[in-house]
């Protein structure tokens, strides 16, 4: 079988460095570590980036995918909007805030980004079944991807997940199959089909594609760099569940300031939990590097990953750039979805009110620099989670068609 990644030459064990040739493995054989992509750059420069396509093929040079990765069938993710977010920054004491707002990718959130990558390496490995465990999301990017790319897909979730997201995740087709568990039974579960000969040929985007399907949550840090002028943001909030997308976003930083596509200047982390799903937030807290595994109980259910694969990396990234990990309550999810929405016409998930949460929180009590320019990450549409604001469901009045019964309002 002829592979073709671009410039990923292998894979290459994140705990003990030992590295792999390019494959559909997930875990090191010497220390049993996470693998990830490792790369020959060689020269990349910002006029290559530029001009690409609007898209995170933009990017392809840095990715695992092949050159020719525009001429095939996918959803074509990215480059979605970094909203100055003015309003909001006056409302909170910060001077220079943006609101990265990947609700406008095709399946409205950021999933689409990492499944985008899973069904180049589901190609390159001949896998004819796009598979994964999902808080929601996910699963109706790799659906979507998957009736895009002619693949067949069948998906995992928990039975207790949003209906607006069940409803997407079944309408492009294939099979979704609800387990009656959390996130981590439905992930424990994929792992094991993937040894079973039911799974064969299957590609599990968050499991044995996980290396290559990682690599999409980069393409945020380039877009971030890219929309603010090619420079690092001083400041970034971002969502917690596995934590892969706050590890990888680090990763992309990094990657810009080694190939001097942007001035190394220093960035803050921040990583942002709902209280009910909270365990890296409590370990970072309790200044711990273990990650005690909790049950998950909040409306932020594209968070609830109780057992965060990435959780001891994120606390790495927060304490060596100097950022944090909080939480915030159900409640104030609820109010910072809708602080946002009032204040900058942004309707998000409830992830998205646990980052604004969190944002409002770090504010609030000190631990940003209110002068330093800041991201904040929304991740998915908040028509996914509608029943988060149930209680505004209804009109502020009813009333006959009359200017009368209208000044009767006022």
């Amino acid at each position: 079988m002829s592979l073709d990644f671009g410039p990923a030459v292998g894979l290459s064990c994140r705990e003990c460095g030992a590295r792999y040739p390019l494959g559909p493995s997930f875990a090191c054989l010497e220390c049993f570590g996470p693998l990830e992509a490792a790369y020959d750059f060689g020269t990349v420069t910002r006029a290559d980036i530029e001009s690409g396509p609007a898209n995170i093929w933009r990017y392809r040079k840095l990715l695992p995918v092949p050159a020719d990765v525009t001429e095939k069938p996918n959803m074509n993710p990215g480059w979605t909007k970094l909203v100055k977010a003015g309003n909001l920054g006056k409302s909170l004491g910060l001077k220079s805030l943006y609101v990265k707002d990947d609700s406008g990718n095709p399946t409205h959130s950021f999933k689409d980004r990492v499944v985008a990558m899973a069904v180049e390496a589901a190609r390159n490995f001949g896998f004819h079944t796009l598979s994964c465990s999902s808080t929601g999301n996910l699963a109706g990017a790799v659906t979507a991807a998957a009736a895009r790319a002619g693949l067949d897909a069948c998906v995992f979730i928990p039975a207790n997940l949003e209906a607006a997201k069940i409803a997407m995740a079944r309408v492009f087709g294939g099979r979704l199959i609800a387990i009656d568990g959390t996130y981590d039974e439905v992930n424990r579960f994929c792992s094991e089909l993937i040894g079973d000969p039911m799974g064969d040929k299957w590609g599990f985007v968050n499991v044995n594609l996980r290396p290559y399907y990682a690599e999409g949550s980069k393409t945020l840090a380039y877009e971030i760099a890219e929309q603010l002028g090619w420079r690092l943001p001083e400041q970034i909030v971002i969502p917690i569940a596995s934590g892969s997308q706050l590890t990888k976003i680090d990763k992309g930083f990094k990657e810009l300031i080694r190939l001097g596509l942007v001035e190394d200047t220093p960035y803050k982390i921040f990583g942002a939990q709902a209280e009910g799903c909270s365990p890296v937030s409590a370990a970072y807290k309790a200044g711990h590097d273990v990650v005690q595994p909790v049950k998950p109980d909040t409306i932020a259910k594209s968070l609830a990953i109780g057992n965060p694969a990435d959780g001891p990396y994120v606390l790495d990234i927060a304490r060596r750039t100097g950022g944090a990990v909080e939480d915030v309550t159900d409640a104030e999810i609820v109010a910072a979805i809708k602080l946002l929405a009032s204040t900058e016409g942004v309707f998000a998930e409830t992830a998205g009110g646990v980052t604004v949460g969190v944002l409002k929180k770090l504010a609030e009590s000190g631990r940003l620099d209110p002068e330093a320019e800041t991201v904040v990450l929304n991740t998915g549409d908040g028509l996914k989670t509608l029943d988060a604001i149930s209680d505004d469901a209804a009109p502020t009045a009813v009333i006959r068609p009359s200017l009368d019964a209208f000044r009767a309002t006022v």
